[in-house]
C-alpha cells in the first residue's frame, strides 16, 4: 500500500503563514516602538495587553475552561511570566536594536530545549549560544557593544520567556488556546498597574487607539492565530526550525521600519545565535513544542 506525496500547496501554505506570523510581530513590535516617546514602554505595554485580552477573550471564550486549583497556579504563573516578557522586551527595544533584543531573548526557550538534554551534541549548540552572546554584549569593547541595560532588559525577557514555556506547557495540557487567552488576561492585570503609575492620564488619549490596536492585533492576535494554524500542518521540528529565523527577521524589521543598521560582527553573532537554535531543534528529542509566544 503507497502513500501518495503531499501536495506541494499544502508544504508551502503553513510555511507562508508561519512566516507572515513572525513578519507580523515583529512590524508590531516595529509600531510599538513610535509609541514609546508618548507613553513610554510601560504604557505601551499595558495597552498592547489591555486591548489582545479583549480580542483573545472575544475570539477564544476562556470562561468555559474547567480548571482545578493546581491548573490555575500554572495558568497565573505562565500569565504574569507572559506580562515580564512582554514589558522586559519593550523596556529593552528602547535602547537595543530590535534584531540583537530578540536574539538575546531567543536564549530562554534555547536553554530549556537544551537544559532538557545531557547529550554531547547539544554542548555545540550551548557554545554557539554563548559565542554569540559574546559578540553582542563584548564588555572590554564599549564602542562596539550594545547598551547593557537594555541587553539585561533582553535576557530577563528571555527568563520569563523561558517560565512561559515551562508552566504554559502545564496549563495548556488540558485547555490549549483558551489558557492563552485566560494567560494574556492576567498578563493585563498584572501590568497595568505600572503602566498606568508610569503614564498616567496619558493612556486615556483615544488618538493611541488606533496605534495601541494595531500592536495589539499585528503582535498577538494575528500572530498567535496563524502560527496555531501552521503548527496543526507542520511537523514539530519543522515547525521549531523556521521559528528560529526570527532574530534575523527581527534584524531585517528594525532595518526596513526603524533604520536600525548593525555591525558585521552583531549580524554574526545573530547568525550564531540563529544555528544553536536550529541545532537544538533538529537534534532534540522527539516532544512536544512549547507554547507559542509573542514578543
Amino acid at each position: 500500500m503507497s502513500t501518495s506525496p503531499r501536495p506541494l500547496t499544502s508544504v508551502i501554505f503553513p510555511i507562508g503563514l508561519l512566516l507572515i506570523a513572525m513578519l507580523s510581530i515583529q512590524s508590531g513590535a516595529s509600531l510599538a516602538k513610535s509609541l514609546f516617546p508618548l507613553i513610554g514602554a510601560q504604557g505601551t505595554t499595558s495597552l498592547r495587553l489591555i486591548f489582545a485580552s479583549v480580542i483573545m477573550v472575544l475570539l477564544l471564550r476562556p470562561w468555559r475552561a474547567r480548571m482545578n486549583v493546581a491548573t490555575w497556579r500554572s495558568v497565573v504563573i505562565y500569565g504574569m511570566a507572559l506580562g515580564g516578557m512582554n514589558l522586559l522586551f519593550y523596556m529593552s527595544v528602547r535602547t537595543v536594536p530590535l534584531g540583537i533584543a530578540v536574539a538575546l531573548e531567543f536564549t530562554g526557550p534555547l536553554a530549556v530545549a537544551l537544559l532538557s538534554s545531557r547529550r554531547l551534541v547539544d554542548f555545540i549548540w550551548i557554545l554557539l549560544a554563548v559565542t554569540g552572546l559574546a559578540l553582542l554584549i563584548p564588555l572590554g569593547r564599549s564602542g562596539a557593544a550594545v547598551d547593557l541595560t537594555g541587553a539585561g532588559y533582553a535576557l530577563g525577557a528571555g527568563v520569563c520567556w523561558a517560565l512561559y514555556i515551562l508552566y504554559g506547557q502545564k496549563a495548556g495540557a488540558e485547555h490549549g488556546v483558551q489558557t492563552a487567552a485566560l494567560g494574556v488576561v492576567i498578563a493585563a492585570v498584572f501590568i497595568a498597574p505600572v503602566g498606568i503609575a508610569h503614564a498616567g492620564s496619558a493612556l486615556l488619549n483615544p488618538g493611541l487607539i488606533p496605534a495601541a490596536l494595531g500592536v495589539a492585533v499585528l503582535s498577538t492576535a494575528l500572530p498567535y492565530s496563524l502560527e496555531m494554524i501552521a503548527l496543526t500542518r507542520l511537523p514539530a521540528r519543522t515547525f521549531g526550525t523556521l521559528m528560529s529565523v526570527e532574530p534575523a527577521i527581527a534584524a531585517l524589521s528594525g532595518l526596513i521600519f526603524l533604520s536600525e543598521t548593525l555591525t558585521k560582527t552583531q549580524w554574526l553573532a545573530i547568525l550564531a545565535i540563529i544555528i544553536a537554535s536550529v541545532g537544538a531543534t533538529m537534534t532534540m528529542r522527539k516532544q512536544a513544542l512549547p507554547p507559542l509566544a509573542a514578543d
